[in-house]
C-alpha cells in the first residue's frame, strides 16, 4: 500500500513539473494564441513550426542568441579556470592568513546580489568597460567564482596527497600535479559547476540590462522581454522563443550529465 502511495505521489510530482513544459511546447506549435489556449484547443489545433521561424527572425532574436552564447561560454570557461586555480591554492598551499582570507573571500556570498549592482557598475564604469562584453563577463565571473572556489576546495582536499608522490619523484612541479591529478579527478565537480555557470549567465537579465546599452550587443533574456507586448502577448511566439532559449541549457546538461559529482571518485585511487 505504501509503495502504491509513493508511486502516485511521484507521478503527480512529475506531472506537476512536466505539465507546464508540455503546455509550452504545444502552445508554441499552434497559431493565433493571443490568450492562453485551453487544453482542448491545443490538442485539436493544427500543429506548425511557423512560430519558431518567426521568433528566430524577429526582434534580433538570432543575434541576441549568438551574443548570449558567447558571453555564457566565455564566462563558464574563465570562471571555472579561475575557480580551479584559486581552490587549489587554498587547498594545498600553506600561507599566512589563509583561513582568514578564505572566510573573508566567502563573506561576499552572503551579500544579496541586488546590493552589488551599483558598486559593480561604478567599478566597471571607472574601468571604461560599460557597454562591453568584457565588463559584463568580468562581473559575471566575480559573482560566480566564490561559490565555485568554495565547492572545489572541499573537493580538492579530499584527494589523497599520496597520489602526488609519483609525479614529485619524476621531477614534476605543482603545476604538473594540478594538471595530472587534480583536474582529471575533479571533472565531476567541474562539470557540475560548468552547468551552473553557463545556465546562471544565460538566464541573467538585470546586469545585462544595466551594463549593455548598445542594442546590437544585448543578450537573450532582453530579447525575450521584447516578445511581451504592452497590451497583449502573442503566447505562441513568446513560448517558441522561450523554447529555443532553453535549447543550449538542455545541450549543456546532456554534455555534462555524466560529470555530476560522484562522492566516491577518489576511493580506491590509493592502495594500502
Amino acid at each position: 500500500m505504501a509503495s502504491w502511495f509513493a508511486h502516485i505521489v511521484l507521478i503527480l510530482g512529475i506531472g506537476f513539473v512536466i505539465g507546464p513544459f508540455v503546455y509550452m511546447i504545444l502552445t508554441s506549435i499552434t497559431t493565433d494564441n493571443f490568450s492562453l489556449p485551453s487544453p482542448q484547443k491545443l490538442l485539436n489545433s493544427e500543429k506548425t513550426l511557423v512560430n519558431y521561424v518567426e521568433a528566430w527572425n524577429k526582434n534580433n532574436f538570432s543575434s541576441y542568441f549568438v551574443n548570449s552564447l558567447f558571453v555564457s561560454s566565455a564566462t563558464m570557461i574563465l570562471s571555472l579556470s579561475l575557480a580551479c586555480t584559486t581552490a587549489y591554492a587554498f587547498a594545498r598551499f600553506p600561507f599566512p592568513g589563509k583561513e582568514f582570507l578564505f572566510k573573508l573571500f566567502l563573506f561576499s556570498m552572503f551579500v544579496p546580489a541586488i546590493l552589488n549592482i551599483i558598486p559593480q557598475f561604478t567599478i566597471i564604469k571607472s574601468l571604461g568597460l560599460v557597454d562591453t562584453y568584457s565588463g559584463l563577463i568580468l562581473v559575471y565571473i566575480s559573482t560566480g567564482v566564490v561559490g565555485s572556489t568554495f565547492f572545489l576546495r572541499g573537493f580538492f582536499e579530499r584527494i589523497p596527497t599520496e597520489l602526488e608522490e609519483s609525479i614529485v619523484i619524476d621531477g614534476g612541479n605543482r603545476w604538473t600535479i594540478f594538471r595530472a591529478i587534480y583536474i582529471p579527478l575533479s571533472l565531476p565537480a567541474i562539470g557540475t559547476l560548468g552547468i551552473f555557470a553557463f545556465s546562471g549567465t544565460w538566464d541573467e537579465f538585470i546586469l545585462a540590462l544595466t551594463l549593455i546599452k548598445t542594442e546590437a550587443q544585448r543578450t537573450l533574456p532582453i530579447a525575450l522581454q521584447l516578445f511581451r507586448g504592452q497590451y497583449a502577448t502573442y503566447y505562441g511566439l513568446f513560448f517558441a522563443a522561450s523554447m529555443m532559449a532553453l535549447m543550449p541549457i538542455i545541450a549543456i546538461f546532456v554534455i555534462f550529465q555524466k560529470q555530476f559529482v560522484n562522492p566516491n571518485l577518489s576511493e580506491g585511487s590509493v592502495k594500502g
